[in-house]
């Protein structure tokens, strides 16, 4: 297959001049992955500072409005804050990971006050 994604595949040719594998016998050669491949992943260096960044300035005023909704809890919250959460970052995804990130936010802060006392 030559549009696939994986890296290992194989150019099944036959030598004739017609068919489904038509075409010179050849041999595949590895190709080193393109560097398009990583788009997207963070870095050690990047999450240290995101981490450092989020220590310093905190939480902003919407991120501190999903971490109250999370503190006073309810029957629906996780749909509450799914659906105001969607409506300031603009997609499902962004909304789901935003909701893990303060949850995770909050859970860092109990354990924290636990061993505080």
């Amino acid at each position: 297959c030559l549009y696939c994604n994986s890296n290992e595949f194989t150019m099944a040719r036959n030598g004739y001049a017609l068919g489904a594998e038509s075409g010179h016998i050849t041999t595949q050669r590895e190709t080193k992955p393109r560097p398009s491949r990583r788009k997207g992943v963070a870095t050690k260096r990047t999450k240290m500072c995101r981490e450092i960044a989020r220590e310093v300035v905190g939480l902003s005023p919407y991120e501190r409005r999903i971490l109250d909704m999370i503190k006073t809890g309810g029957s629906s919250a996780d749909k509450r804050i799914y659906k105001f959460a969607k409506k300031r970052l603009g997609s499902h995804k962004r909304a789901l990971a935003k909701r893990e990130d303060i949850k995770e936010v909050n859970s860092k802060q109990r354990a924290r006050a636990a061993t505080g006392k």
